[in-house]
């Protein structure tokens, strides 16, 4: 069996709901008006592809979809100005959702809907910006040689025992920028540092690669602990390609705290840009991809926490035990951007 049939028959569950609603027209008349939404977006993931094309064949609203890095879209959207077709903008972090707001290219928009499934740690306070799915930072480790009450906390990882045995990517990778950022809003620039110098100085190699190159680097022996996104593992540990499978037999999750506060979590999410024309349209769309069906696809397809309260917890992510988010307003993430970059350069986290 080809390794692109086994990854559709691992998500069986989300095509086929998707596929449903694609072939009924979600409960609609079939009847399609001529109405459009321009979307730019970060995420390259199928089931964003599916979901869209299944809100196109239940409201008759067609989604224009073009996908860049997070860095990309911004840097398009304020070269376009007021002439940008962009309605709808879909990030992959709350950092960067909050720099498009401080950097004026979003909207606030008004959804009791939106309001009422999204916690509000997990949105903008104004509507500038509603998250889609969350996912946490945790630490994967090799189960052999690293026990889970060593890691209870990301402070833990500047102790003494973690010398030449930590893994993580590079200081620009806006999901470590976040972390950090997280870091300087409970405890200030100066605690963040110094928690940043301390990792830096247990790092198994020069920070390089994806957060899969980093779990892979553990299964290799590079190193013991490795810093990642959960849905990353998420998927490793669901998929069944023979070349990754040392990494699922060895590898095991913790869900570290930020000492007094919970996991850092982050969240994918979206706002409407401001100078959107299909307004309506872009709110409709994000009020799908709050849905409880949608968010089910997101949860089973991708491996990521749901963001709308009831919806069940992929059994891959349950198994790494009971998630205790960070209750930070992620808006924060955003506003100490600069902060946490400006230190984890400091620290020497290259």
């Amino acid at each position: 069996m080809s390794k692109h049939r086994t990854h559709l028959l691992d998500r069986w569950p989300v095509l086929l709901f998707l596929l449903f609603v694609a072939c009924t027209g979600g409960g609609s008349t079939g009847k399609k008006a001529d109405r459009e939404v321009n979307v730019y977006s970060h995420r390259h993931y199928d089931t964003d592809k599916a979901l869209f094309d299944a809100f196109t064949q239940a409201t008759g609203i067609t989604v224009n979809l073009v996908l860049a890095d997070d860095n990309e879209v911004l840097a398009r959207l304020e070269r376009e100005g007021e002439r940008s077709p962009c309605d709808l903008l879909i990030t992959s972090d709350a950092g960067r959702l909050g720099q498009a707001r401080l950097r004026g290219l979003l909207r606030p928009v008004h959804s009791a809907l939106l309001d009422s499934v999204v916690p509000a740690t997990l949105r903008d306070p104004e509507g500038h910006w509603y998250g889609l799915t969350m996912r946490a930072r945790v630490l994967a480790y090799n189960k052999t040689k690293v026990r889970p009450e060593e890691l209870p906390t990301y402070q833990a990882l500047t102790a003494p025992q973690w010398k030449g045995r930590l893994l993580a990517r590079s200081a620009e990778n806006l999901y470590n920028q976040s972390l950090m950022a997280a870091f300087v809003a409970h405890y200030g620039p100066d605690s963040a540092l110094a928690w940043a110098r301390g990792v830096a100085a247990n790092f198994a190699r020069d920070p390089k690669g994806s957060d899969t190159d980093q779990l892979l680097a553990v299964a290799e022996g590079i190193g013991d602990v490795a810093l990642a996104n959960s849905y990353y593992i998420g998927k490793l540990m669901s998929g069944t390609e023979p070349e990754r499978a040392k990494a699922r037999e060895v590898l095991a999750v913790a869900l570290p705290t930020m000492g007094g506060a919970g996991t850092h979590v982050n969240v994918s999410g979206a706002g409407v840009v401001k100078h959107a024309r299909h307004e309506a349209e872009a709110i409709a769309l994000l009020e799908y991809l709050l849905g409880a069906e949608a968010q089910r696809a997101f949860a089973e397809g991708n491996k990521e926490y749901p963001v709308r309260p009831g919806v069940a917890v992929d059994p891959v992510l349950a198994s790494f035990g009971a998630l205790n988010p960070d209750t930070l307003d992620l808006a924060q993430l955003g506003l100490n951007n600069a902060t946490a970059v400006k230190q984890l350069q400091a620290a020497g986290w290259r």
